[in-house]
């Protein structure tokens, strides 16, 4: 049973959300539990964004998204908000492998991010070559590498242990998070932890093993609070934001699709936001608006309100990426397939960038339909988007060609979609942090107004929905304030 539990305090007023990605519909969720009335306006024909459930020779799978980071408690809170809890589950099996060097070689254990803090797997997995591992040692006698107010996490790495950690671990690893290119990607903003131990050591490996201790603690003092890293929903991640859709119609929410929001300007009682409804332009009065669009729909609505804001949402960049979902005859493929999947570092020069065996990673996948094996592959990234040109039927084949290479897969699917993503990962380089920290100084001059998405604080689905969920609270602090003042 899903449920918005509802605030007995002063009603806040009308809140005018604009996306119906997971960022915004946790937003009017919270919103509506703290007494608000709610309309969540999506340009498209359908709500989620990044998540996308649907189907595969009539397997149901994931599209977008497949999967939250568990050990982060928003998105898990928020499925089960929304009538989910019993349907949450983790991975079957999360050995993954490194396709690279011409071979497929075990994920090392004992990494941050990919730096490794033990050497011994490192060296074992034979993803590095000896003069790479040689290499490493070299950072317990380099002077202190500065990092300043930020630094790319690439640069920094290589710095310390050298290019082939970057190469092979940590810009594939990165890469399946953002997309982007490790030597442009800003530590501070993508991985903060590494950040304050290059601020706090002198050593990497000594950093990433301080890390590693601290979470070891952690664990063992509250033993009950470790869980899977990652978990999913049977059914699919892209069940999150249909079922939060259907708990926010049923609190009174108002959801509008296919309603693009051509202006949002200030008004005497607050806002004002014109749309093209199925009428021609309409416009809807608000007393406050959460704005959870990307940068350049967020950009446009704010050039006259906050120009300077909007200038910052127009330099923002964006990945695309295409994901190829596919179904075999399970006798066809299983014997050449193991583990979860594999990742494929850019500098091997593959068309793919990964590949996850769905059937064997998810449970109810495999339990969909037994005689049907399902695999994916994920191509493109920032900097390298050139097979996206290509047409479906293109980026099909370049898959079972690398598929062919990495793990002897000669079989042909039954069935296959592909998925494209075009503009669909912001990018987060050296100065994001700062330039976030400038937008949201020049919306909080407006009051009433509150931006939230995976541009800001994070990409993964618990930091978009903890970030809706905190523009929530501000916007409801603000009004419930206003409202008591104004008596």
């Amino acid at each position: 049973m899903s449920t918005v539990h509802t605030s007995t305090g002063r009603a806040p007023g009308h809140v005018v959300v604009i996306g119906g990605g997971i960022s915004g519909l946790a937003a009017a969720h919270r919103l509506l539990g703290g007494g608000a009335r709610v309309t969540v306006l999506e340009a498209s024909d359908r709500l989620g964004g990044k998540l996308l459930a649907g189907e595969v020779a009539g397997v149901p799978v994931d599209l977008g998204a497949e999967s939250m980071l568990a050990r982060r408690p928003e998105g898990i809170e928020l499925a089960r908000a929304a009538g989910l809890g019993d349907r949450l589950c983790g991975p079957a099996t999360a050995t993954a492998t490194v396709w690279t060097r011409g071979a497929l070689r075990p994920m090392p254990k004992g990494h941050v991010m990919g730096v490794p803090g033990d050497l011994a797997p490192l060296a074992a997995s034979g993803v590095l070559s000896d003069a790479g591992l040689a290499r490493i040692s070299q950072d317990e006698e380099l002077a202190r590498t500065e990092v300043g107010e930020d630094v790319a996490v690439g640069e920094y790495v290589a710095a310390r242990v050298g290019r082939e950690v970057v190469d092979r671990l940590v810009e594939p690893l990165l890469g399946g998070v953002y997309a982007g290119d490790a030597y442009r990607i800003s530590m501070r903003a993508a991985v903060p932890q590494l950040f304050e131990a290059a601020r706090e050591r002198r050593s990497l490996l000594e950093g990433v093993r301080d890390i590693q201790a601290r979470k070891a603690a952690a664990d063992q003092a509250s033993p009950q609070e470790q869980r899977p890293v990652f978990a999913g929903i049977e059914g699919g991640v892209g069940r999150l934001p249909l079922a939060v859709a259907d708990a926010i119609r049923a609190a009174g929410g108002r959801i509008r699709t296919r309603t693009p929001v051509r202006e949002l300007r200030r008004s005497p009682g607050g806002w004002q936001i014109v749309v093209d409804g199925p009428q021609g332009a309409e416009a809807l009065d608000a007393d406050g608006v959460v704005l959870a669009a990307p940068a350049p729909a967020a950009s446009a609505l704010l050039t006259a309100e906050a120009p300077a804001a909007a200038a910052e949402l127009a330099a923002v960049e964006y990945a695309s990426m295409a994901l190829v979902t596919m179904a075999f005859r399970r006798a066809d493929v299983e014997d050449r397939l193991t583990g979860s999947g594999f990742l494929v570092p850019p500098v091997d020069g593959r068309a793919i960038k990964a590949s996850t065996f769905a059937s064997h990673k998810w449970g109810w996948i495999a339990d969909a339909d037994p005689d049907l094996f399902v695999l994916r592959t994920s191509l493109g990234r920032y900097g390298d988007e050139e097979h996206l040109h290509r047409a479906d039927e293109d980026l099909v084949a370049l898959s079972l060609r690398d598929l062919g290479e990495a793990v002897g897969l000669a079989a042909r699917p039954v069935a296959s979609r592909v998925t494209r993503w075009n503009g669909g990962l912001p990018q987060y380089p050296v100065g994001h942090v700062r330039r976030v920290a400038r937008i949201r100084a020049e919306v909080a001059k407006l009051p009433g107004l509150e931006v939230c998405g995976a541009l800001y604080e994070g990409v993964g689905i618990p930091a978009c929905v903890g970030g809706g969920r905190d523009a929530a609270e501000a916007l409801l602090g603000t009004l419930t304030a206003g409202s008591e003042g104004g008596e």
